[in-house]
């Protein structure tokens, strides 16, 4: 049996498949540099329908098909494919869904109207995610969530799935990114969210203003650890998530940081 430290990233985007912001590209380094030093990694995002599924050698994953995710009650099937990252012995695993994902667009139109469904769109990600994992049966010693799209994990670790065996042991690492949407995931967004009976209203009132600052507030609020994604993110969130009592803080070094204070982090919490 493997004694290393498994650590999970679930990613919005990650070079190569998606970048839509710089940070796409430290996932991708933060990947690869976590699977050279010693960890076991493997990586979960949404399969939206820009990413091409023949140039990146994407193939369905069979053991893992039959899942469905209950969304607002209703059922949509999660297919899930995977890919090995380039010049990287570990796998990428997406997550498709054709009413959801298929588009071949991120989250606004050719017309740039932003998705009436991108609630909906993000609720399914985070639980399909989950959902995922323990049909892996691979319990991450470290989650790292970046990108807005993953801000309601670290939360539904702590409350829907909290008696999930799998992520008994888990810690929550969470990136506070730059704002890239102005508009609203709905009035309804932390409605919707309230995916099973092991979570209230209450426990998303973070989500409340259902915009990007909210999302990363919500994420960071209940992550075991905070990281800062950009030179330029929220003021507001800066201020609130710079010093938080119990959490371990980690600030933006740059862009061309050789990243050895995330490994730091994953080490330091998987000790724990």
């Amino acid at each position: 049996m493997s004694t290393k430290k498994r650590i999970l990233f679930i990613a919005t985007e990650m070079s190569p498949y998606l970048e839509l912001t710089e940070f796409a590209e430290i996932v991708n380094k933060l990947a690869i540099k976590s699977n050279e030093s010693g960890l076991e990694v493997r990586c979960i995002m949404p399969r939206f329908g820009v990413i091409n599924e023949r140039r990146h050698k994407l193939h369905e994953v069979v053991r893992l098909s039959g899942i469905n995710v209950s969304v607002d009650d209703d059922d949509y099937p999660l297919q899930i494919k995977v890919a090995s990252l380039p010049n990287a012995r570990l796998q990428v695993y997406f997550l498709e869904n054709e009413d959801f994902f298929k588009r071949k667009q991120i989250f606004h139109d050719d017309e740039e109207k932003w998705f009436d469904d991108n609630g909906l769109r993000t609720i399914f990600f985070c639980k399909g995610a989950l959902e995922t994992v323990k049909k892996f049966g691979w319990p991450p010693d470290i989650i790292h969530c970046s990108g807005w799209m993953t801000g309601l994990i670290p939360t539904y670790i702590k409350t829907a799935y909290k008696k999930e065996p799998v992520f008994a042991h888990s810690k929550v690492v969470f990136t506070i990114g730059g704002n890239t949407f102005e508009e609203s995931l709905g009035d309804d967004f932390v409605k919707k969210a309230v995916i099973n009976a092991g979570i209230k209203e209450k426990d998303l009132e973070a989500f409340k203003d259902s915009n990007n600052p909210s999302l990363f507030r919500g994420g960071a609020k209940d992550a075991d650890a905070i990281t800062f994604g950009a030179d330029e993110v929220d003021s507001a969130l800066k201020t609130e998530f710079t010093k938080v009592k119990g959490k371990k803080i980690i600030p933006f070094k740059g862009w061309d940081s050789d990243l050895t204070e995330y490994l730091d982090l994953y080490n330091d919490l998987a000790s724990k």
